[in-house]
């Protein structure tokens, strides 16, 4: 039986209390928390997108040149493949998460911060018209903070969707951000 107000660590499942348990499950209690703590900092994930192939050119333009051929196909897959299973690899694994704080850009397998902004210092996100590719349907977008671009975010799938997700983050979860447009009422139109 275990007593009120005892700690037991129970490694091997016989239910015989640790002579150092208390200290082990408080300093584990201590770890626990300071993780919650990061992962609050953090925020609230809203979306998170894994870049397309498009984010290595080379590749990408050479695997859809061997993709407009009949016999040559299978390689242009194989060759993209590397790159597309390449986004969960551990060292080169890339991928943008939007919270309600703020929008990253992750690196590896535990997501290590490489670059952040705050959803509040985001003034517009913009898509780069010349990175637009129909193939891959991704695009590059710039966040925009104080008139220069401040992040880039190499080819992301269904750019314009991931944009408008962006913007009505901001709006919704940093104060002041919101941009009035001029009413138009329904009545007006014809």
């Amino acid at each position: 039986m275990i007593s009120p107000g005892v700690r037991y660590s129970e490694p091997l499942g016989f239910g015989v209390p640790h002579p150092r348990a208390s200290h082990r499950l408080n300093f584990t209690y201590q770890l626990v928390m300071a993780l919650d703590i990061t992962k609050e900092d953090r925020g609230t994930r809203i979306r998170e997108i894994w870049p397309t192939v498009a984010r290595v050119p080379a590749v990408a333009n050479l695997g859809k040149l061997l993709n407009n051929t009949i016999i040559l196909r299978p390689l242009g897959w194989l060759l993209m493949s590397g790159v597309y299973f390449g986004k969960i690899m551990p060292f080169v694994a890339v991928r943008y998460r939007l919270t309600d704080k703020r929008l990253m850009i992750l690196k590896g397998w535990k997501g290590a911060i490489k670059q952040q902004i705050l959803l509040g210092d985001i003034d517009d996100v913009q898509i780069d018209q010349a990175s637009i590719d129909q193939f891959f349907r991704s695009a590059d977008l710039k966040i925009i903070s104080r008139g220069s671009v401040v992040m880039t975010l190499t080819a992301v799938p269904d750019a314009a969707s991931f944009r408008h997700t962006i913007l009505d983050s901001r709006n919704a979860w940093a104060p002041g951000k919101v941009k009035l447009l001029p009413f138009i009422s329904a009545a007006a139109t014809k």
